[in-house]
């Protein structure tokens, strides 16, 4: 895979994934990649299709 080529997230996902900070749902920002926890005010990146849920790896949400 060239590395301009992404692997999509799959949405469903989101039914079984959750903060793991809060243990709080998530949203799913596509345009930056990311999953959110708004009670958590984190963001996991996205890599490859395969969301990082790991505290130390989220950014912090202004």
């Amino acid at each position: 895979m060239s590395p301009d080529q992404t692997v999509a997230f799959d949405r469903r996902m989101l039914e079984a994934l959750v903060c793991p900070q809060t243990h709080a749902t998530l949203e799913y920002d596509a345009e930056r990649q990311e999953l959110i926890s708004r009670s958590a005010n984190l963001a996991f990146p996205i890599r490859n299709g395969i969301p990082i849920m790991l505290v130390d790896e989220a950014r912090a949400l202004d």
